[in-house]
């Protein structure tokens, strides 16, 4: 039997997926973070080592042919220290073919459709848009981190959410769901009246923590609009417009595919870019791609036949 492997490495979850050229699943592991970007090298390596030899049980590892490894921030096997790494972690599991690191976004393209061309558009902690034609990036939009852009994320939502509640703060006591949502969230209470003071505790909570984390706020959004709130339902439209643009400024044929844990976590962002791409790209097909494993596994099948 001819198998394939497919890995979605990642900074919280490592997941391995083992099928046959056909796609049948033959086995699955599941581990914590495995990306060294996240975390250090050596519980990187042990994270994605644990997963491979959980979906391997019962399963010969020579019949695996071709292996990739979904990962942001591939330029980091260029350093011997950490190809080795993995490399070696690899082959004490029995697998004779390399495991070919692959960026995530081509993986969350093939994720979504077994098209040769077309366009994936992630919004997740961050945002882009991107033309794929025959498994390679060729075109991008955004995906230039949270400083410079990023538009539509979660990280983008939780800061317009967070900066809609300071202001509040300094007036009156946020009455709306998703205000009052997110000073509840950050200060763990809602004031009982508005002050400057209130606005600087919450200001204050948010600096000190790592910027990254206004992404949790995100979810917030989703449940004020889903709730109706004029606030959160405005601030969805905007950051669907983002989106939106991104994928407007890439595409050229062929479906749209949506990723990450924003279009798939949020119906109310979801459904208004589906909207707004129906109005830019009539007739243009969108799907929503399936875990990330699936897309490095078809990723695989279709090098192990090449």
């Amino acid at each position: 039997m001819t198998l394939v492997l497919g890995l979605d490495v990642g900074g919280t979850s490592s997941r391995a997926l083992i099928t046959t050229l056909d796609g049948a699943r033959a086995g699955f592991g599941r581990a914590g973070a495995g990306n060294p970007v996240s975390v250090p090298l050596p519980e990187a390596v042990a994270a994605v080592s644990a997963a491979v030899r959980t979906a391997l049980t019962g399963l010969d590892p020579v019949e695996v042919r071709c292996a990739v490894m979904g990962i942001a921030g591939t330029g980091r096997f260029t350093d011997p220290a950490v190809a080795s790494a993995y490399e070696t972690a690899f082959a004490e599991l029995g697998l004779l073919v390399p495991v070919r690191p692959v960026g995530d976004v081509e993986v969350a393209y093939a994720a979504g459709t077994p098209e040769p061309r077309g366009t994936v558009l992630i919004s997740g902690t961050g945002a882009i848009a991107a033309r794929i034609e025959h498994g390679v990036m060729t075109a991008s939009a955004d995906g230039i981190g949270w400083l410079l852009g990023d538009l539509g994320s979660g990280f983008w939502l939780g800061r317009e959410a967070a900066a809609l509640t300071a202001r509040e703060l300094y007036s009156r006591v946020p009455e709306g769901h998703l205000t009052r949502a997110v000073a509840t969230a950050v200060l763990g209470v809602l004031p009982a009246a508005a002050s400057r003071q209130a606005a600087d505790d919450l200001i204050g909570a948010l600096h000190d923590q790592e910027p990254r984390h206004l992404s949790r706020l995100a979810p917030l959004v989703t449940e004020a609009a889903e709730a109706g709130d004029p606030q959160a339902v405005a601030l969805v439209e905007r950051c669907a417009t983002h989106l939106v643009d991104t994928v407007v400024e890439v595409h050229a044929d062929g479906p749209v595919v949506l990723a990450g844990s924003v279009l798939g976590g949020s119906r109310p962002v979801r459904d208004a870019v589906i909207r707004l791409l129906a109005h830019h790209l009539p007739g243009t097909a969108t799907v929503t791609a399936g875990p990330g494993e699936v897309g490095a596994a078809r990723i695989a099948a279709a090098r192990s036949g090449a």
